[in-house]
């Protein structure tokens, strides 16, 4: 008997090895860096549960595939959140600014 396993495999062709850990971490990058990394967590997680419900992918990275995903979400909702509360002032400062100096005297 073989001391290594087999990979799992459906109609004989194996299935392919989940990247669960691969998003989790991009996930929390995602929190952390850069929201984009939130974005590519949250893709690839979405793909990867369809490929795991079609029993395409190994189906054993399923919990750290959904923690990333949610972890990708919440990532780009805060980034996005955090974005508006900056853009928005700074638009509004400029419009001040813009306008303040039109009313200004002239030379």
């Amino acid at each position: 008997m073989s001391q290594y396993s087999s990979p799992p495999s459906v109609h004989g062709s194996p299935l392919r090895p989940h990247r669960g850990a691969m998003i989790l971490v991009l996930g929390i990058l995602g929190l952390v860096i850069c929201f984009i990394l939130g974005i590519i967590a949250w893709v690839m997680a979405s793909g990867d549960l369809r490929q795991m419900d079609a029993g395409l992918m190994d189906p054993s990275g399923r919990g750290l595939t959904q923690a990333g995903k949610i972890l990708g979400i919440v990532a780009t909702v805060l980034n996005l959140i955090a974005f508006v509360f900056v853009t928005i002032p700074m638009i509004l400062a400029i419009i001040a600014a813009i306008a303040s100096g039109a009313g200004g005297t002239g030379p």
